[in-house]
């Protein structure tokens, strides 16, 4: 009598996948977004870079406001698209 689930008819592996793509977009964003500073900001001769709180404006902008949005975006994707999951199959919770 203990015969488990396909994938397929588990809601719980369709919660996790979205959860995962989820997981793999705010990583893409997050590369995109500290490329896109850190070489976009940073390509030209160093005589020409910009200044934010004596650090050079590339590595301000791509690893430290970068990084505090992202933060803020998992917070916010846990919080509003996450939703909890009860591990235990509900086999064993009818023991």
């Amino acid at each position: 009598m203990n015969r488990k689930k396909n994938r397929g008819e588990d809601p719980r592996y369709k919660i996790a996948n979205r959860e995962a793509i989820i997981g793999v977009g705010l990583v893409v964003i997050n590369f995109i977004l500290w490329y896109g500073f850190a070489y976009g900001l940073g390509s030209g001769p160093v005589e020409e870079y910009e200044y934010v709180f004596g650090l050079p404006a590339w590595f301000f902008y791509s690893c430290i406001v970068v990084t505090v949005v992202i933060f803020i975006l998992v917070v916010l994707a846990v919080v509003f698209l996450f939703k909890e999951v009860p591990l235990e199959d509900e086999e064993e919770e009818a023991r």
